[in-house]
């Protein structure tokens, strides 16, 4: 009887708390400028998302209609100010409190607003260089927001990998590129820090992969072929797909300046379905799907990274859907989850269903406790 007794009392102890990392997509509406068809509407957009099931969707051009399509949905907004809007909202805080007030007000807390990026990979911006405006920029969008009674919105910023991490292999070895790291990246860290926000990062496997040829397509596509491992020589650490290698390199990299304990979010990552430089033979649906099928079974199972077993927070594929002339990435590669006429190219669930299963153990430790080892510990009192 003792020993069903210390299990119930063991059992009783354990919490079912780790959250698997949340899948979001990205959603930019091409200018008709530059794409032969209209754009979708917002009512469109929210609802096939809605559909597809994703929980969290990143908006880099913020439109108000589309923040207002997602009211009431239970949606998770990631939001994003241009990096042209940097030098006024760094010199004057008015800037900062108009554009909350046309972006964030009228819709929130209606609108899940989430999180909030000021500028985007502000170190690719050349030939003009935003990088200086991007700290007071966000200090002062944070303090309006402060002043406006809205505090439990998080402000970032979002980074490329190969303009930020020095290397991705060996991971151990990953450092912030200078001068950045210092005169930026670190008082950002330091920001993050206090207010409880999340270092994000752009991060895509298909770059690193096409940029060195040792690394095997299996190793950047999540497959698991014998002997489909890298591994780390200074610390032993032992890698199987290329999307956990670059992450914990981000991971070491803000260990070195004293914050590895940090949430990372992963901006944007995908593989293309097509377009791109005539060598690209990569770049083909059987791979993004491939990629796309890894990398949510890789989340889902909760495993983490090497250097984070509870690896990253949240994750967002880019993008929703392809465009008639391409989309803003260079070379009109087709990246989309959905085609020109929003049809599914995959067939990849994005739902958060794992996480359901996980609730359901708290039901399950609460039937197990009160029916069966609650009576017992009182017989035994």
């Amino acid at each position: 009887m003792s020993i069903f007794l210390f299990f119930c009392i063991a059992f009783s102890f354990l919490h079912f708390t780790t959250s698997l990392p949340s899948i979001g997509v990205t959603y930019f509406a091409v200018p008709t400028a530059v794409t032969s068809s209209n754009p979708e509407s917002p009512a469109k957009i929210s609802s096939t998302i809605s559909a597809l099931k994703i929980t969290h969707v990143r908006l880099p051009d913020s439109d108000p209609a589309l923040i207002k399509s997602f009211a009431f949905t239970n949606t998770s907004l990631f939001l994003s100010i241009p990096n042209s809007f940097l030098p006024a909202l760094a010199t004057n805080r008015s800037v900062a409190l108009q554009w909350i007030y046309s972006h964030v007000l009228p819709f929130y807390p209606r609108s899940k607003i989430g999180l909030i990026s000021v500028g985007n990979a502000v170190f690719d911006s050349a030939p003009k260089d935003y990088s200086p405006f991007l700290i007071p920029a966000i200090r002062n969008l944070h303090v309006a927001l402060q002043e406006l009674g809205v505090n439990k919105i998080p402000i970032s910023t979002t980074f490329s990998f190969f303009s930020t991490i020095t290397t991705a292999f060996p991971p151990s070895s990953a450092q912030f590129q200078q001068p950045a790291g210092d005169l930026i990246i670190k008082p950002l860290l330091q920001f993050l820090a206090q207010t409880n926000s999340s270092f994000l990062i752009n991060l895509y496997p298909y770059n690193v992969f096409r940029l060195n040829n040792e690394i095997p397509i299996g190793f950047a596509l999540f497959q698991d072929y014998p002997f489909n491992f890298r591994d780390d020589l200074v610390t032993g650490v032992r890698y199987f797909n290329l999307f956990d290698m670059m992450v914990d390199a981000v991971i070491t990299a803000m260990a070195v300046v004293g914050h590895e304990n940090i949430p990372v979010i992963v901006a944007e990552t995908g593989w293309p379905s097509g377009g791109g430089d005539a060598g690209e033979v990569e770049a083909n649906g059987i791979y993004a799907e491939m990629y796309l099928k890894g990398l949510v079974r890789h989340l889902k199972s909760g495993m983490g990274t090497p250097l984070r077993k509870e690896g990253i927070s949240e994750v967002y594929v880019y993008e929703l859907m392809d465009h008639a002339n391409g989309s803003n990435k260079e070379k009109g590669r087709k990246w989309g989850i959905l085609s020109e006429n929003m049809t599914r190219k995959y067939d990849v669930d994005f739902s958060s269903g794992a996480q359901i299963h996980r609730s359901m153990l708290w039901i399950i430790s609460l039937l197990l406790w009160f029916g069966f080892c609650l009576p017992l510990i009182l017989v035994n009192l």
